[in-house]
């Protein structure tokens, strides 16, 4: 007698994959950077009180399951400088919004100001955008979100709303749930295990940048860069144990008492600039790291397109 195996139980097919990018926008401080890292699970765009401490388009990727994310952070839209730094930086949020598949719109919680609507004037109408309506955790009155949120719809029409804190990890799982659904189906642009198209050698320099920045606090403007002049890794020794990096960086500023201010009394402020510096880079690097910084006066590069391309400001 002839038998018929029986019919093997259908495997369930392997989801589609999708990948996106996504642009995350807005004013300065709203917390945009502190987002970008969240979102990728470690520290590669620099984050400060002082107004303007992105200034450049940093790529960061996320690859969860059969998705990945492709995140851009862009310099928050400036309006209250008119120099050729920020004009450069606005262009750079411009051009962004012309390239990716998701806009991610970040305000603070129940605030919303002029400068706040010159960004949202700027999101593309062919664009889908979400409204991430960060800081939560500082808004009390939690009944005041619903007519604030009625009002934001008004203002845009946001795909999704999502109130959160980029600080609490529930609110950040909860954020790639719901970007998820908005990005195409197509291959991966990057390997797995990327986490960002930025060098080593850029990351070195935001990293300096940014405790350059922390450190002054409001003393120092903002017209102060890092342009880094070596960055040089040495092979790990048998007494070492580990590779080492030679960096050294300079930091620019507009004005000649500008100097004083990064220096301080007796140099103890640009030590300590260097020694924060030197301990998250090694972090970064899982190796060790001789530092050395320089503090050299270049009056008005933040109005000198000359200056600006060589300092690396696409």
């Amino acid at each position: 007698m002839n038998t018929v195996p029986p019919a093997q139980a259908a495997r369930p097919a392997d989801p589609p994959r999708r990948c996106g990018l996504i642009a995350i926008v807005g004013r300065p401080n709203v917390g945009k950077s502190t987002l970008l890292n969240a979102l990728v699970g470690q520290k590669i765009s620099i984050t400060s009180r002082k107004a303007q401490t992105t200034r450049h388009r940093i790529t960061g990727v996320r690859s969860l399951g059969a998705t990945q994310f492709v995140f851009v952070d862009t310099p928050g839209f400036q309006t209250a400088h008119g120099t050729a730094l920020n004009r450069k930086l606005n262009r750079t949020v411009q051009a962004v919004l012309g390239d990716v598949d998701l806009v991610l719109f970040v305000v603070e919680a129940r605030r919303f100001g002029l400068d706040d609507a010159k960004v949202l004037n700027l999101l593309p109408a062919d664009k889908p955008a979400i409204l991430v309506a960060n800081k939560l955790d500082a808004v009390r009155r939690r009944t005041e979100l619903l007519p604030w949120l009625k009002d934001m719809q008004q203002r845009h029409p946001f795909v999704e709303f999502v109130p959160m804190s980029a600080r609490r990890e529930a609110d950040v799982q909860r954020l790639f749930a719901i970007v998820e659904r908005h990005l195409p189906e197509q291959e991966w642009l990057y390997d797995e295990a990327t986490l960002t198209d930025r060098s080593e050698r850029f990351l070195a320099g935001e990293i300096v940048r940014e405790k350059l920045f922390r450190l002054t606090g409001d003393e120092l403007p903002y017209t102060s860069t890092v342009v880094i002049d070596a960055f040089e890794e040495e092979e790990a020794s048998r007494s070492r144990g580990r590779p080492l990096y030679r960096i050294g960086a300079t930091i620019v500023v507009d004005r000649d008492a500008h100097k004083g201010m990064v220096i301080g009394e007796g140099g103890e402020r640009l030590k300590r600039i260097g020694s924060e510096s030197r301990l998250e880079l090694e972090r970064l690097l899982g190796a060790k790291v001789f530092l050395e910084l320089w503090v050299k006066l270049r009056s008005g590069w933040a109005d000198d397109e000359a200056h600006l391309r060589s300092f690396g400001y696409e």
